[in-house]
């Protein structure tokens, strides 16, 4: 997922360098949602891990 972030955010810089500004945004916007998905899992399965471990040692 961080994967398709880093190639929006790289085609949205490549299209605002060549001035379409539109293409540039959305890709960055794009680049934003999948990086914020991104975090929101990372998050997620770090609690389900600290959950999982101590349900093993207990």
């Amino acid at each position: 997922m961080l994967k398709l972030a880093l190639f929006f955010l790289v085609i949205s810089l490549i299209a605002g360098l060549f001035g379409f500004g539109g293409i540039s945004s959305a890709a960055a916007g794009m680049a934003k949602i999948l990086f914020f998905i991104a975090i929101v899992l990372f998050v997620v399965f770090l609690v389900v891990a600290l959950l999982a471990g101590r349900a093993i040692t207990k």
